[in-house]
């Protein structure tokens, strides 16, 4: 029995950038559309983690990506999920082999890592997560300041949160 697998999360991090803005779109003839941007190189880094079987997206954000941040996001998941084994499955950036993570796992075995082939993000899936975040609230849209991406990222996740159902169709859901 130790060895049911009670929680299936696929996690990665993406940052949502402020030049990211223009995508393919419709316009009338001689009208096409105008996307201004700051072009700042600034943005949203977010880790996120998808429940396969719920739908449950948990999204945190933070100003930097390294193994320490990982093991905090790590530890949030095992408060998260305090009963069974949670088995993640996410690619292999190199946050996520470091030698600070040993400990935490030795210690937490009901957490273990599922590391996806090399260059297959097709694999997981919560790359569609990021796909439909930036269709949805990026895309041919200006925001004035980091604020308002960061507003309106979460807005989507708290939203998308209350629609399990449309999480489990969109992303959990493979033809």
């Amino acid at each position: 029995m130790d060895n049911d697998i009670s929680h299936i999360l696929f996690q990665d991090e993406s940052m949502i950038r402020d030049y990211l803005a223009v995508g393919s779109t419709w316009f009338l003839k001689g009208q096409q559309k105008q996307v201004p941007t700051f072009g700042q190189h600034k943005g949203v880094k977010l880790i996120d983690s998808l429940n396969y079987e719920t739908g449950e997206i948990y999204c945190i954000e933070k100003e930097n990506y390294d193994a320490k941040v990982f093991e905090e996001f790590l530890k949030n998941i095992l408060t998260q999920y305090p009963y069974g084994k949670i088995v993640m499955i996410l690619d292999n950036a190199k946050i996520h082999h470091a030698k600070l993570l040993k400990p935490l796992l030795e210690a937490n075995t009901r957490l273990q890592l599922m590391f996806l082939p090399p260059y297959s993000p097709q694999l997981n899936l919560i790359e569609g997560l990021w796909k439909w975040l930036k269709e949805k609230i990026i895309k041919n849209v200006f925001y004035g300041s980091v604020n308002e991406i960061r507003s309106n990222v979460s807005t989507f996740i708290d939203k998308i949160n209350l629609e399990k159902a449309s999480i489990i169709n969109r992303l959990c859901v493979q033809m």
